[in-house]
């Protein structure tokens, strides 16, 4: 069952083109000192994912690697990443070298079946233009038990500042009863959710198999 707006594939490359030329040129902006308070909400975010000793993590839209310190505390076995900006997974490489990452759309992963346990999509939800194809595989690389965490340390307000600046489509992010259709789609259920003026925090677990 598809639950996301169908998106021609010439479009969905043009797009995700764009995002990495904005991305490529902007990417220094995205390094510490970060705002006030941001720091702990990124620490909510990733305690949010449960992550136990040597399990295996996915950090979709990594960046220069924001939450990479944070989840490297939890002490799991290895960290995945992707991104579609070379230079900001060229200066991830610089700062985590012991972290496995793509320059690749989340969708076109080739990851084993069930090889993860928990992944993040830290403020990048919103640009994922493939969503349909992006959560059908990300679903496939987890683990029943597996913990999806889709978040932003600044919350849904500070998406809509930015559509009016940028320029590719941003969408937003899913209210509750959206967060429970969307997850359920792809054999997950509603863990936690939390939409504050700061932040925002959805939670589905991967359910296992009848």
């Amino acid at each position: 069952m598809e639950v996301f707006e169908k998106r021609d594939e010439a479009e969905i490359r043009r797009i995700n083109r764009e995002q990495q030329k904005v991305f490529d040129r902007l990417f220094r902006l995205f390094d510490p000192p970060l705002p006030e308070g941001v720091p702990e909400r990124l620490e909510q975010i990733v305690a949010a994912g449960r992550i136990k000793e040597g399990e295996t993590v996915l950090d979709v839209g990594t960046g220069t690697g924001i939450l990479i310190p944070l989840i490297w505390k939890y002490r799991p076995a290895r960290i995945y990443a992707c991104d579609l900006s070379e230079a900001m997974l060229e200066q991830l490489r610089k700062n985590h070298p012991r972290v496995i990452a793509f320059l690749a759309d989340v969708r076109d992963l080739t990851l084993p079946d069930g090889c993860l346990d928990v992944v993040f999509i830290n403020a990048c939800y919103p640009n994922i233009v493939d969503k349909q194809g992006a959560f059908s595989n990300i679903a496939r690389m987890m683990a029943p038990g597996a913990r999806l965490v889709i978040s932003h340390p600044m919350g849904r307000a500070f998406i809509d500042h930015l559509k009016k600046s940028i320029s590719f489509p941003l969408d937003d992010f899913p209210e509750r009863p959206a967060a429970e259709k969307i997850l359920a789609a792809f054999g997950m259920r509603l863990e936690t959710y939390v939409d504050e003026p700061e932040l925002y925090i959805l939670v589905g677990e991967k359910q296992g198999a009848d």
